[in-house]
Order: structure tokens, then C-alpha cells, then sequence
């Protein structure tokens, strides 16, 4: 869909109640293939984009800040005003997760429902302590333009293959990121959305998720860069609603690990707000 600042690959599934699914590092709308059909054939629309930097969607020139999660944010509130979608229930997963938050902070009025996969709110990943920092090592690397590049992409992307680990689709998520400038563009996000200073420097003060809006939390005890506890504390910084569950046997890509898991919560949770 071709949107002012650029042109988003998004597909759209089924009718009724607008369902709004958003991927992370380094996926595309690829990343909710079990989810679409099983909410599509409950009854909802299903609408899955691709962000910019990612997979086919546009790769805009202008650094970093080009990738601001601010950006992503404006280009999917964008997307629903397009679609003549007044409010939405919201589905992210790792920086898809802190994308929705934002668009929740934004515009909560739009907001039907708030769904959160593996990454919660911003401050409780900040204040999970110790162990939580050493399991995000990767995002200091990811800060390192062009010697992070040449390092994930050495031998034919081995270094970017181990991380991706237990991912199910990880060479097709590889393939993309072969494209001149398109590995550049995904880490972009982290480099403008997860700064050094944002990391480790003075904490300053981030508002809940408003009320009214529900919020579920997911979190999958084989995920090896989250803490559970990142998760459950997010609970604290929820004003509407708060419910969390915990996924066992999964690791990171829990919606392509545990499908009929995540599924089930998600249907749930959606149908319990199916009017809100």
C-alpha cells in the first residue's frame, strides 16, 4: 500500500473486527502465516504489514532516523486511516510489540485491544536488571554501522544464522537481507530506536499504557534474549486491564513454534473484546 512517506507490502485476510498484527527484527508480515487463517476464519480481518526496511516494503534513504519506531508508528496509524479502520485490536511482536505500544500511546482511542509477544513495556525490559542486559549483548553490536554488517553477514550470514537459532523460517527470513542496503535498513531500527544512551544511561520517567485499553502479555520460556520477568512486570505499567500467559516448549518465534498455543490466546483474548 503506497502511503506518503512510502510503500508498505501488507496483506489483508477476512472480515469483521480489524485485527492489526505487526513483526519485529528481522521479519515480515511472513511472520503471522498461522495466525491470519486461524483469526480470519474466526471472524476477523486480518491485516498484516511489512515495515519499512523489511522484507519488500520500501527502504527509504536518510540514516537511522529514517527508521525511527516513531516512523513505523506514523506509517501503520496511516494505514488504518486509509483503510477507514476507526479502532483495532493490536498484535506486535518483538519491536512489532514496542511499535503497537507506541501507536497505543498515541492514538489510544484507536485501540480496541493490545496484544504483546515476547517484549513488554519499555520500562520493565529497562528495569529487568542484570540478567535482562546480558541477554540484550546483541543491541550494543547493533549499533556498530558497517562492522556489524560485515560481521553478520561473514560467511554467507553464519553469525545472523546462529542468532536466529530455533527461528523456523530462518532462511527465508536470510534471503531478504542479501539485497544491497537491506541489512543496513533492518538494524537501522535499533540504532535509532535502541540507542547506547537509551540503554544504559539516566532512567527518565515512561508513561503506562492508558486506560481503557486491555493488554495481554506472552512470553515463551525458551526465548533466549527476554526475561520472563520483563514481561510479568510490564504489569505495572498497564492502567487498563492486565493478563499475562506463559508459553512452554517455544522459543522466541513463538507464533511460528506454538501456533495452536498462541492461537488459542489469542482468540480468546480478542473475543473478550471483540466490542470493547
Amino acid at each position: 500500500m503506497e502511503l506518503s512517506d512510502v510503500t508498505l507490502d501488507v496483506e489483508v485476510r477476512g472480515e469483521g473486527p480489524a485485527v492489526l498484527l505487526v513483526h519485529g527484527f528481522p521479519d515480515s508480515h511472513a511472520l503471522w502465516r498461522h495466525q491470519v487463517p486461524a483469526l480470519a476464519g474466526a471472524g476477523f480481518m486480518t491485516i498484516t504489514p511489512t515495515l519499512r526496511g523489511f522484507g519488500d516494503s520500501d527502504r527509504p534513504e536518510g540514516g537511522p532516523e529514517a527508521y525511527h519506531p516513531a516512523k513505523h508508528v506514523g506509517d501503520l496509524l496511516e494505514l488504518l486511516a486509509r483503510m477507514g479502520l476507526d479502532r483495532v485490536h493490536l498484535v506486535g511482536h518483538d519491536w512489532g510489540s514496542a511499535i503497537v505500544q507506541g501507536m497505543t500511546q498515541a492514538a489510544p482511542e484507536k485501540v480496541r485491544s493490545l496484544s504483546l509477544l515476547s517484549v513488554g513495556h519499555v520500562a520493565a525490559v529497562r528495569d529487568a536488571g542484570w540478567e535482562q542486559r546480558q541477554r540484550s549483548w546483541y543491541m550494543l553490536l547493533f549499533q556498530l554501522a558497517g562492522l556489524s554488517e560485515e560481521w553478520l553477514s561473514r560467511d554467507d550470514f553464519a553469525q545472523l544464522r546462529e542468532m536466529l537459532g530455533e527461528h523456523p523460517d530462518a532462511e527465508a527470513v536470510l534471503e531478504p537481507l542479501r539485497a544491497p542496503g537491506a541489512l543496513t535498513a533492518a538494524l537501522n531500527i535499533y540504532r535509532s530506536g535502541m540507542p547506547p544512551e537509551a540503554q544504559f544511561g539516566p532512567d527518565r520517567p515512561l508513561p503506562p499504557l492508558p486506560a481503557p485499553v486491555p493488554v495481554l502479555g506472552i512470553w515463551s520460556s525458551g526465548d533466549r534474549f527476554l526475561t520472563e520477568r520483563q514481561m510479568t512486570d510490564t504489569g505495572k505499567h498497564v492502567s487498563g486491564d492486565w493478563r499475562y500467559e506463559r508459553v512452554e516448549g517455544a522459543g522466541h518465534w513463538l507464533q511460528l513454534e506454538q501456533p495452536e498455543r498462541v492461537n488459542t490466546l489469542l482468540l480468546d483474548f480478542l473475543g473478550q473484546h471483540a466490542e470493547d
